[in-house]
């Protein structure tokens, strides 16, 4: 009995050896590439309120379009918008990055993720900065909301 398991096991063994593995493919050579400008934006300090906003340029340096599938940002407060027709060889274009500024008073780190045909099919951009309180931000002369309103 011990010699039949035995057997089994080696046999089982070689032939898991024996299976072949398939080579890598090899890398296209003409594949899109995409070359970001920047990948990582600091906004510095900015007041809380308005969003903001921040263009990541890119060029297509590969030999073949580039198609950006998805662009994904690590939070909701964060919203990405991107070009969704393809970006010949050569040409340029941007994502644009847009931050909620609102009720988030403090220092934030937010990446965006960029997945593509490139031959690095993920990129990821990051932008950072703090924001601050209205009030606290003494270099901004504060108006109030009347004085703004048209007189009739």
């Amino acid at each position: 009995m011990k010699t039949t398991i035995t057997a089994l096991f080696a046999i089982c063994f070689l032939s898991i050896q024996a299976q072949q593995t398939e080579p890598a493919a090899k890398p296209n050579p003409n594949a899109p590439k995409i070359k970001l400008v920047e990948e990582v934006y600091d906004f510095g300090t900015i007041v809380e309120g308005p969003a903001a906003s921040h263009e990541f340029k890119f060029k297509n340096e590969g030999k073949e379009p580039l198609i950006l599938s998805n662009v994904k940002a690590s939070c909701g407060c964060t919203v990405p918008t991107w070009p969704k027709e393809p970006i010949l060889p050569g040409k340029e274009s941007q994502i644009i990055a847009t931050y909620n500024t609102q009720g988030r008073v403090g220092g934030f780190t937010k990446t965006i993720t960029i997945e593509s045909n490139a031959n690095e099919p993920a990129k990821v951009v990051t932008i950072k900065g703090e924001v601050i309180k209205a009030e606290d931000d003494k270099s901004i002369p504060y108006a109030a909301p009347s004085l703004l309103s048209p007189k009739n």
